[in-house]
């Protein structure tokens, strides 16, 4: 009776902490290079996201972040689930104890302006505007120098990002359909807090990429006040 237990006793403990605690997630794309590694043919960075941070605190620009898609991110999104309706019940289950990827279309991003922050516009060397002042510190994006070549990086909005949103870009932002691409729908390209599962710490495999994941205080960095 003991191996049955501690098997019980194991995927408890396992709903519990991927519940309310921490998942491991895999990168599939190439959007957030060169900080998360999803190159096409590669296997993907696995990274795991803290989920209680933000119920202490609010999420804030240069955070790296997963997030539900909402609908107009969701286009294009197919299940991952068996049309067998067994296997999809057992894929079910094991997505609860954290053996199966959830069935949704979960999305990396790092968060460029907050609630009450206006994105958008260019500085004079090509770095995103926020409240009008550059994003000085964009080392984390990918090819800095010529990124910023790249009108389509930075020219779009402005936009106000509303109260309980944030703003969202891919560190790839030559490829990277982020907050820009979504600024049609109800919420102008921004992503409800409601909607983000947590914030990314680690970088787990493969083992010569550990380490943890940067969060820049981009507010600082520009001269950029946080709104109130």
């Amino acid at each position: 009776m003991e191996i049955p237990m501690l098997i019980i006793i194991a995927l408890i403990i396992s709903f519990l902490v991927q519940t309310f605690v921490g998942r491991v997630y895999r990168i599939p794309s190439e959007s957030m290079e060169p900080t998360l590694i999803g190159c096409e043919g590669c296997n993907g960075d696995r990274i795991v996201v803290d989920k209680i941070t933000y119920r202490f605190n609010d999420p804030r620009p240069g955070d790296v972040v997963v997030f539900k898609g909402s609908e107009s991110w969701n286009e294009g999104y197919v299940s991952q689930r068996s049309d067998n309706p067994v296997l999809r019940a057992v894929q079910n289950a094991g997505s609860v104890v954290g053996l199966v990827p959830p069935d949704e279309n979960n999305l990396v991003k790092r968060i460029i302006a907050v609630g009450g922050q206006t994105v958008g516009g260019c500085g004079p060397a090509g770095e995103v505007l926020v409240d009008g002042q550059p994003v000085k510190d964009e080392g984390f994006i990918n090819n800095p120098a010529e990124s910023r070549k790249n009108p389509m990086n930075c020219n779009f909005g402005p936009v106000e990002v509303p109260e309980g949103n944030v703003w969202v870009m891919g560190d790839n932002r030559s490829n990277s359909a982020d907050s820009r691409y979504h600024m049609g729908d109800q919420y102008q390209g921004t992503v409800p807090e409601s909607d983000i599962v947590g914030k990314v710490r680690w970088v787990i495999l493969p083992f010569s990429r550990f380490g943890s994941v940067d969060s820049p205080d981009l507010m600082s960095i520009s001269g950029i006040d946080a709104p109130e």
